[in-house]
């Protein structure tokens, strides 16, 4: 059985991980079948603010593989990803304040701990599938969604 990693980065650079191996990763499991994110021109602008703060905060980032979600003014940036199975998708919090989560719910996972500005949260997906995902917080009255595409 595959398992996943999840790693949560601290301001303070310290790094800490688990292993979980949640059930949609099981045969008789499917992931949801949701669509994905509208992308309104609105969205667009608070994205490209998103990735400005990202080079300012981290201007030394380096590829490590890994596809990086900006999470900024109630916002996944960018709200739609297709990965390959193994990638690990890292979720940047690069708001001034506000702290969010991520929670693949339709995949029956539990939710992120909440991660404040300058903290990451990351998930490997192993299973080809759609995930629709949501900031815990602020998906009901921010509209704060996210989708993952996992193609071989």
């Amino acid at each position: 059985m595959l398992l996943n990693n999840n790693v949560r980065t601290f301001r303070n650079g310290v790094i800490g991980a688990f292993l979980i191996t949640p059930a949609f990763l099981s045969s008789s499991a499917a992931p949801a079948s949701s669509g994905e994110v509208e992308v309104t021109p609105e969205r667009t602008k608070i994205c490209a603010k998103a990735d400005k703060r990202y080079a300012k905060l981290y201007p030394d980032a380096k590829d490590d593989g890994s596809v990086v979600v900006k999470l900024y003014k109630y916002n996944f940036c960018p709200a739609n990803v297709t990965v390959k199975p193994g990638t690990k998708v890292r979720w940047i919090n690069v708001d001034r304040r506000t702290s969010h989560s991520v929670w693949l719910k339709e995949a029956n996972m539990d939710e992120s701990e909440r991660f404040f500005p300058e903290e990451t949260w990351a998930f490997t997906f192993a299973t080809p599938g759609v995930y629709p995902y949501l900031c815990g917080p602020h998906w009901k009255d921010e509209g704060m969604r996210g989708f993952v595409r996992v193609e071989p």
